[in-house]
């Protein structure tokens, strides 16, 4: 974590603020990010084992594995239930 973010400057204007609270995660910590949830899919599916042979072909893989993780919220779903963070609400 970037030393600013803990700043007495910061820390008072948090303090000010009864609308908001602050967490402080450890600096790394893929176990709560759901991004490498989806990335774990990618890898083991569509990218597993796969030697790109030209640029193109190193973004439209993905791009496509992407894809057809994009139509499937249960598993978006699911790496956001793997980290055991609240789900967002809508508004």
């Amino acid at each position: 974590m970037l030393n600013a973010h803990r700043a007495a400057g910061i820390r008072d204007f948090i303090a000010e603020q009864d609308w908001t609270t602050v967490f402080y995660l450890p600096p790394y910590a893929p176990d709560l990010n759901p991004v490498e949830g989806l990335w774990y899919l990618l890898r083991r599916s569509s990218q597993d084992n796969t030697a790109f042979t030209d640029p193109d072909g190193f973004v439209r893989h993905p791009r496509h594995g992407l894809r057809k993780i994009q139509y499937r919220s249960d598993l978006i779903d699911g790496c956001l239930t793997a980290t055991g963070l609240p789900a967002p609400t809508t508004h």
